[in-house]
């Protein structure tokens, strides 16, 4: 009976430990939180105004992004904004780094590694 207690605890161990590692696994492959946003638009209290995904390209830097349209007559210089709070149409407390936006969320995780 002792054999069969011992046998149970081993298999709870390695269970729980396959819990951990997989919930490790999938926080670093993640992609954080994002918004599209425009950059002029920044205002001290509400943050950046956020703007259709259309706006913002498939990359993460506006480096030598073109300026797009947002659907006004005015032009955005729109970026991919992460991990921000987001209300009412604004978003804040974020950043324009994803890197730094998953080495802040991550599990164990670190710009250099995958994901």
């Amino acid at each position: 009976m002792a054999e069969t207690r011992r046998r149970l605890r081993s298999s709870t161990v390695v269970l729980g430990g396959m819990g951990v590692l997989a919930a490790a696994l999938s926080a670093c492959g993640s992609d954080p939180d994002r918004r599209c946003v425009d950059r002029d638009s920044h205002d001290y209290i509400n943050g950046y105004k956020i703007v259709a995904d259309e706006n913002c390209s498939s990359g993460t830097s506006s480096a030598g992004k073109a300026r797009k349209k947002t659907g006004t007559s005015r032009a955005a210089d729109a970026d991919w904004y992460y991990d921000a709070d987001v209300s009412g149409g604004y978003a804040d407390h974020g950043t324009f780094s994803r890197s730094e936006a998953v080495d802040r969320g991550g599990f164990g995780c670190s710009g250099s590694g995958g994901g």
